[in-house]
């Protein structure tokens, strides 16, 4: 299993920048290659509520379901792909430091099948594009 984590300190108060990564209407805006990205269960985001993601990679266009694990605001929010290219889950964790908030997020993976055989490229290409990710997130967050 690949695991993968970075952090940042973005000079926002930590219940703004959770309830900006909570909010999946805006990881198009800063996660690269979602293209798509809803809720699919009803009501608020809670532990059980259920999401869709699309995301364009490596010149493919997939599709991930999956589910909220965890919903603790404003200090962590957990998730895991109940269907996609390979089993994964996730969390970001969010901790109010001075000047702001360190945000960290940690992906496990499972790659099987095509993704097993690109396994080192792809673990080394996501890291480098979550820490990206995150740079754009503060970015954002702080204009």
């Amino acid at each position: 299993m690949a695991t993968l984590q970075t952090s940042i300190i973005i000079n926002r108060p930590i219940d703004e920048v959770f309830a900006y990564v909570t909010d999946l209407s805006n990881n198009v805006k800063w996660m690269t290659g979602v293209i798509a990205a809803e809720m699919t269960s009803p009501g608020s985001v809670n532990v059980g509520a259920t999401y869709r993601f699309d995301i364009k990679t490596m010149g493919m266009t997939l599709e991930t379901k999956g589910e909220v694990t965890a919903y603790e605001p404003p200090t962590r929010y957990a998730w895991k792909a109940t269907s996609g290219p390979f089993p994964m889950s996730g969390s970001t964790t969010f901790e109010s430091v001075e000047g702001g908030t360190r945000v960290t997020d940690m992906i496990e993976a499972e790659p099987g099948g095509f993704f097993k055989l690109a396994e080192p490229l792809l673990i080394k290409q996501q890291q480098s594009q979550m820490e990206a990710d995150m740079k754009k997130l503060k970015e954002i967050m702080e204009a």
